[in-house]
């Protein structure tokens, strides 16, 4: 009986401390745990990443510029033909006959030459007769008008020479007039020959054009014909076969986004992947630029081309390249990971960190509470009035609408959509603005991007552990990004030292999503 109070005494002692020992464990986890990383040394690499086509450096489309049947097919996919060989016959019966239609035309006009300058001759022959009948009856018209004088021949057998004189005269113009028609024949049927040896020398080239030769050296790499086909030539040839020049030396030809091309120069370095070798990189090097821009449901892209060697012809053309072309980089920089620039502790206050920090005020979140906070930055730092502010408000909740739908999706497009929509709505912001608010408004963009006008770099704000207390705020400036981690070109932090990338919780208290970043 005397063990009871003894076995009360210890059972509660033992309850009091498993009560202990539970609200240690339960204080302990609420306690917020951080993933860390660390600021490294290293080389970093700023690029552009896009998708393009693989294509020859020459492709050369082969037509027909005559209609016809397909007689002869002499290669096919793959041949590799030399300059001016023979790849294909067009049936060329119909193509003879008419080389010798205009053969038989020609001889024709050259017999009626033949006719015409015989006519000619005649002509001339009869304008000498005229000359010499011409003479002689002037010398008679002469001699009578000296007899008249002498009185030895009446007047009227001298007004009788003259209208003999007279006439050999209109005589002698006839045949001259006569002799110019049959020389303008003759000019005439010796243009005529030359117009049937044009029209047989079409016909000899239309004939010779049947004859489909491969116009430089390369590989057949398309075919669009078949034998007993027929190809009818009109306002355009139609396309027979296509031949890569030389598949060793091709290209890669890229779309880029008009948001990255700014950062696209010639001579810049450039990889690229193909699906068919995935463990393999190919590296190139850009050569152009195109200015001309391609719109496709409102996307500008502009196509840049790479060279790309082939030397063992593993590269065909038509295959999906995966480019990155590197803009910048540096060999050896201090580097902090990105999600470091990206992390706010919970309960952050970006208005207040504004102050307190002397650094850009990041985006909040496009919570309500985030956008709210924006909506009275801007409010404040803009002076905007009671009509402006309420035009602003479905400005920023149309923007979070449409951030809120990047998650649907893919990862590859859903930078590109980010921006777009983020540039709207400056746009947007922009036409509600008074002149002298738009330039405060371009600092706040400029700023909140992290790229001061002029500068090239930007600011922006990690935290790090402290031991004593909450997470501590350090402003640094930043460079180059590689995507992943960033370039701190100015700032407290050292190399070695860890930042705060994110907060790793139990399974338990899984976190809450946050929404997407409401820049300005």
């Amino acid at each position: 009986m005397k063990k009871t109070p003894l076995l009360i005494i210890a059972a509660a002692i033992l309850a009091g401390a498993a009560f202990g020992v539970y609200r240690y464990a339960s204080n302990k986890g609420d306690e917020t745990a951080y993933r860390l990383g660390k600021v490294e040394r290293g080389p970093i690499m700023a690029a552009v990443a896009a998708t393009g086509t693989l294509n020859p450096v020459v492709s050369v489309l082969v037509g027909s510029q005559v209609s016809g049947q397909i007689k002869e097919l002499l290669v096919d996919f793959n041949s590799v033909v030399r300059k001016d060989q023979v790849i294909a016959r067009i049936d060329p019966e119909s193509f003879e006959l008419k080389v010798r239609q205009a053969m038989a035309d020609l001889e024709a006009t050259r017999a009626t030459v033949l006719t015409q300058m015989a006519g000619v001759g005649a002509q001339r022959a009869e304008v000498s007769r005229s000359e010499v009948n011409l003479a002689d009856v002037k010398r008679d018209y002469e001699r009578k008008q000296t007899l008249v004088e002498k009185g030895f021949v009446s007047t009227a057998d001298r007004d009788k020479a003259q209208a003999v004189y007279n006439a050999a005269q209109e005589q002698l113009k006839t045949t001259r007039a006569q002799l110019a028609v049959a020389e303008a024949q003759a000019k005439n049927a010796a243009a005529v020959v030359k117009q049937r040896e044009a029209q047989l020398a079409q016909a000899k080239v239309d004939l010779d054009r049947t004859i489909i030769r491969a116009p430089v050296d390369g590989v057949v790499i398309k075919r669009s014909i078949e034998a007993g086909q027929t190809v009818a030539a009109s306002l355009q040839a139609p396309e027979l076969f296509q031949i890569a020049q030389n598949l060793r030396d091709m290209q890669v030809d890229a779309s880029i986004d008009e948001a990255d091309v700014g950062r696209v120069k010639l001579d810049q370095n450039a990889t690229f992947t193909v699906d068919s070798f995935p463990g393999r990189t190919f590296s190139g090097k850009v050569m152009q630029v195109r200015k001309a821009a391609l719109v496709v449901q409102n996307v500008v892209t502009y196509v840049v081309v790479i060279s790309a060697a082939n030397p063992d012809l593993q590269l065909l053309p038509g295959m999906t390249a995966n480019v990155r072309i590197t803009t910048d980089q540096r060999d050896s920089v201090l580097k902090l990971p990105n999600a470091a620039l990206r992390f706010r502790p919970a309960g952050f206050s970006e208005a207040g960190a504004s102050g307190a920090a002397g650094g850009t005020a990041a985006a909040p979140a496009a919570t309500p509470g985030g956008g709210q906070q924006l909506r009275q930055r801007l409010v404040s730092a803009l002076n905007l009035d009671t009509d402006q502010q309420a035009r602003l408000d479905p400005i920023l909740a149309d923007l979070r609408q449409k951030l809120g739908a990047l998650r649907e999706l893919p990862e590859a497009e859903r930078a590109k959509a980010g921006e777009r929509a983020r540039t709207e709505m400056r746009t947007r912001i922009t036409e509600i603005l008074k002149p002298e608010q738009k330039q405060k408004y371009e600092e706040i963009v400029a700023e909140s991007a992290g790229r001061a006008a002029g500068a090239s770099t930007g600011r922006g704000r990690v935290f790090v552990p402290d031991a004593s207390g909450p997470p501590k705020l350090v402003s640094v400036r930043t460079g180059l990004s590689d995507g992943s981690m960033t370039e701190m070109v100015a700032g407290e932090l050292k190399e070695g030292d860890q930042v705060i990338v994110g907060t790793a919780q139990s399974s338990g208290n899984a976190p809450a999503p946050s929404g997407p970043r409401l820049p300005f």
